[in-house]
Formats: structure tokens, C-alpha cells, sequence
């Protein structure tokens, strides 16, 4: 019979995003420096001062919980990072790497904010208000920080639209200010 229970997952997902945050402090750099858009690698840096602060607001519900800070490697970040990677490589140069650069960085904004989602849940249900508090705090920033990446989606993407105007003509749709999801179709 498996004895695990919720406090055992919440501190797998804990110790699995604490691993998160941690690449993602390597990373951040990097994909800043390949921003072509100020205004995305303004974002990208703040967002990395965020990240930085959430490993240490982790490492405080660890000891909250009477644990010691531990990083469990996380194989969904790895791979958003590697093919986030990948596509950079792939588009460098190009006109739509800011494109790229964002999409990417929402995939990783998308995972974060369902895993502190769940871990916010099962603060709740294990009736531990602190480290509920800490994990709403970050999922919050983690939404903001989708929204900017939105925002910012659209504006690259009109500024592209606009410079590619001679080679063809480029059309954004948004499906809604709700949904960071965004169609680019071009027509040649």
C-alpha cells in the first residue's frame, strides 16, 4: 500500500519548482541578451530580479514546513527550455526571434502558473496559511508577468508586421484580451 499523501506531493511539486526557478535563473540571461525588443529584454531582466525572489520565497516554505531547501530535477522545464533553445537557435537573426523568444517564455509562464496553482490548492487543504500566502504571491507575479508577455506578443508582432510589409503582407488575430494565444498568418 502506498503511504504518500498530499503534504508528500506538495512537497514533490515544491522541491520540483524550486529546481524550475533555478534554471530558470541560468536561462533568463541568455534569452535577454537575444532580445532584439527593448521593451522585452526590460521584461525579461525583471522578471529574472522575480525569478530570484521566488527560489528564496521557496526556500522559506521549505523551512516552514520543517524542511530542508532540496531541488528536484524538473524534466517539463527542462524540455520547455531546451526547445525554447532550439527555436532561438533556429530563428536567430531572423525577424520574429522576439517572437520566438516570447512564445517561449510563455509555455514557462503557463507550467509555473498551473503548478503554483495546485500548490496554492493544497496549501489551503493542508491548512497551512503561509506557505499559501507565498505561493499566491508568486502565482500572481507569474500571471502579471504572462499578461506583459501578451501585451508585448502583440506589439513585436505589429512592429514586425510592419517591417516585413514589402515581402508580403502579415495578419495578427487575437482571439481574446483574455488568452495570450496569438495567430501570425502571412500571405505572399
Amino acid at each position: 500500500m502506498n503511504t504518500k499523501n498530499l503534504r508528500d506531493l506538495l512537497l514533490d511539486q515544491l522541491a520540483d519548482m524550486y529546481y524550475a526557478e533555478k534554471q530558470l535563473l541560468k536561462a533568463l540571461p541568455k534569452v535577454a541578451k537575444a532580445a532584439n525588443h527593448e521593451g522585452l529584454r526590460a521584461a525579461i531582466e525583471d522578471h529574472l530580479d522575480e525569478t530570484g525572489a521566488h527560489a528564496q520565497m521557496l526556500e522559506g516554505v521549505f523551512r516552514n514546513l520543517g524542511e530542508t531547501p532540496k531541488a528536484k530535477k524538473c524534466h517539463a522545464i527542462l524540455g520547455i527550455l531546451k526547445e525554447g533553445e532550439e527555436m532561438m537557435d533556429e530563428y536567430k537573426g531572423s525577424p520574429a526571434l522576439d517572437a520566438v523568444i516570447i512564445a517561449a517564455a510563455q509555455k514557462v509562464e503557463h507550467y509555473e502558473i498551473t503548478t503554483y496553482g495546485c500548490l496554492l490548492e493544497w496549501a489551503m487543504q493542508l491548512d497551512n496559511p503561509s506557505a499559501a500566502a507565498v505561493f499566491e504571491a508568486i502565482l500572481d507575479q507569474e500571471k502579471e508577468t504572462d499578461t506583459e508577455l501578451t501585451k508585448l506578443a502583440r506589439e513585436v508582432m505589429h512592429e514586425s508586421a510592419a517591417e516585413d510589409a514589402a515581402g508580403g503582407t502579415m495578419a495578427v488575430e487575437e482571439e481574446s484580451e483574455d488568452h495570450s494565444t496569438l495567430a501570425l498568418s502571412t500571405s505572399r
